[in-house]
């Protein structure tokens, strides 16, 4: 894999771990760093020794949004640029065929927000903070923040964040489902890197086939998203490791009824 300047990929049996290192900046993103989170995700996308992949930052920050100081020196061809690129960046990340877990050490601001929300899974901890504070600029987000806030979290909750341009700790987003635990800072790389490698023990195929259906979920098109998940689990039932597990779980559950019986 490719050396980075602005990030590492790292890892541990059969999960990566991904870790921005613009630590000054709150690792704030600047154009090489996106294209260098867009060249890593595909690549771990499409590399089957990983199972899972952990995203993270250096320092107090997750991801502090774009870097400001280059974002106003961009001619409006290069903020053209720069967006559309953001498009595949974020694509990378929420269509990667293996589970993206987040773990959100400290500022998750602007780009670092729309980028949580692209993950499957996301863990933070007790410092951390979101938001989407494009607003205070006189902008809007255009990392898929509109979007994808309301698809997560719902348009009046979005709304807020969205309209006010609040920074929000991580702690008020569980409720919403965003963010699915709060730890010690301790605690946050050990329990993201535990769900990892859970996650990186099972089927790779069932495991992309769950990303594919609760993606397609969000859609609201219940009668295809039905109609998909039924094809899918069609192919893993068929599959060698699933008749393998199908039948020893039922070899399991008979051993037990009979251990049970008087």
């Amino acid at each position: 894999m490719s050396a980075y300047r602005t990030l590492t990929v790292e890892t541990s049996g059969r999960v990566a771990i991904v870790t921005f290192r613009r630590s000054d900046q709150l690792n704030a993103m600047n154009r090489l760093m996106q294209g260098e989170i867009t060249e890593a995700f595909e690549a771990l996308s499409g590399d089957a020794s990983v199972g899972a992949i952990v995203v993270t930052g250096e320092g107090r920050g997750f991801m502090a949004g774009a870097d400001i100081k280059e974002y106003a020196a961009q001619t409006t061809e290069e903020f053209d640029t720069f967006q559309a690129a953001g498009t595949r960046m974020y694509a990378a990340i929420e269509e990667n065929r293996k589970p993206v877990i987040a773990a959100v050490n400290g500022f998750a601001l602007g780009g670092g927000m729309e980028l949580v929300l692209c993950c499957d899974i996301v863990i933070a901890n007790q410092f951390a903070k979101l938001g989407l504070p494009e607003i205070k600029l006189g902008l809007v987000p255009g990392g898929g923040g509109t979007q994808r806030s309301v698809a997560r979290l719902g348009r009046n909750r979005a709304n807020f964040l969205l309209m006010t341009g609040a920074i929000v700790p991580a702690s008020e987003f569980i409720a919403a489902g965003l963010v699915n635990e709060v730890v010690d800072v301790d605690r946050l790389m050990p329990r993201a890197l535990e769900l990892a490698d859970m996650i990186a023990a099972e089927p790779p195929a069932a495991i992309e086939g769950l990303k594919v259906l609760t993606a397609h979920a969000v859609s609201g098109d219940l009668a295809n998203g039905l109609a998909m998940e039924r094809d899918i689990l069609g192919d893993l039932y068929r599959s060698d490791i699933g008749q393998q597990r199908v039948k020893e779980f039922a070899d399991r559950s008979t051993t037990k009824v009979k251990k049970a019986a008087p």
